[in-house]
């Protein structure tokens, strides 16, 4: 078959086309009609719909020294995604706020937030946590709830030990300071007596110089362990740095869904018309 015959064969196919929308108009427009109508229903029934939305910093984690980033699940983005999709998380959390899994399920997300230059370089990732749904609380709930469940499960392997750790360095610091303290009490008194020998007093004064050299220590090596602990707090730990807060989301436009629907019920209607056409069937 030549091209000539294809062009001659598809004018006669859309010929035939027009003839049958001309003949059977009332459906293409009756379709029109009932899409229009549909639509319009359909945003009238969308209902109130509400989205909470948790900001968090991932953390990052250094070695037990401080010096070099390391590399660790908790700063992967994608761990967040498979925290909050799962099971456990979603009980944990509706059963925090007043619903089932199930009222979750397909309406969490997260994203990784584009940050600055300088942040990227220090390997800080953001991340969202997002819940949708029909009820305000519960919604804004779910999304600082779930923000919670992944803070824990991000930190605890790994910066929650060295925490720990610190804490009780900074705690036992701070016992052999208190029991110093006595002590340099009493070897100033004791120095202050002038009914002691010269040997004596010089014994004493040897050995406040050592409490006080050990006080000095015991400070040095707290300091040190406050910082460790500032920085595993503030800067390795996972934390939220905006709570959700439940907004209406954005909603259904009427107007596109009445054009949308109104669309679709044409070419329904189109379609329909040519296949009775294509029947035989007599346009009443």
């Amino acid at each position: 078959m030549t091209s000539s015959d294809y062009e001659a064969e598809r004018e006669v196919d859309l010929g035939r086309w027009r003839r049958a929308l001309v003949a059977w108009w009332w459906l293409p427009a009756g379709g029109l009609l009932v899409g229009a109508v549909a639509g319009a229903v359909l945003a009238l029934g969308g209902g109130t719909n509400y989205k909470a939305e948790a900001l968090m910093s991932l953390g990052q984690p250094f070695s037990p020294g401080g010096g070099s980033p390391v590399a660790s699940f908790s700063t992967n983005p994608r761990a967040v995604n498979e925290i909050i999709h799962s099971e456990s998380a979603l009980k944990e959390a509706a059963a925090r706020c007043d619903t089932t899994p199930r009222e979750l399920r397909g309406r969490v997300t997260s994203a990784q937030v584009a940050v600055g230059v300088g942040i990227q370089r220090a390997g800080v990732p953001l991340v969202t946590v997002t819940v949708q749904g029909p009820q305000r609380k519960k919604v804004e709930c779910a999304a600082n709830d779930l923000a919670r469940i992944v803070r824990l499960r991000t930190t605890q392997p790994y910066v929650g030990t060295k925490i720990a750790t610190f804490e009780r360095s900074l705690q036992t610091y701070q016992d052999q300071l208190d029991s110093l303290v006595p002590l340099v009490r009493l070897l100033e008194r004791e120095l202050n007596d002038r009914s002691l020998a010269p040997l004596d007093r010089l014994v004493i004064a040897t050995q406040l110089d050592n409490a006080q050299t050990r006080r000095g220590q015991l400070l040095g090596l707290q300091t040190a362990a406050q910082q460790q602990l500032a920085l595993a707090e503030n800067v390795e730990s996972a934390k939220v740095v905006q709570p959700a807060a439940a907004v209406k989301a954005a909603a259904r436009s009427r107007r596109n869904s009445i054009l949308v629907g109104a669309l679709i019920g044409l070419i329904l209607g189109a379609i329909a018309a040519i296949a009775v056409d294509a029947r035989g069937v007599r346009a009443p």
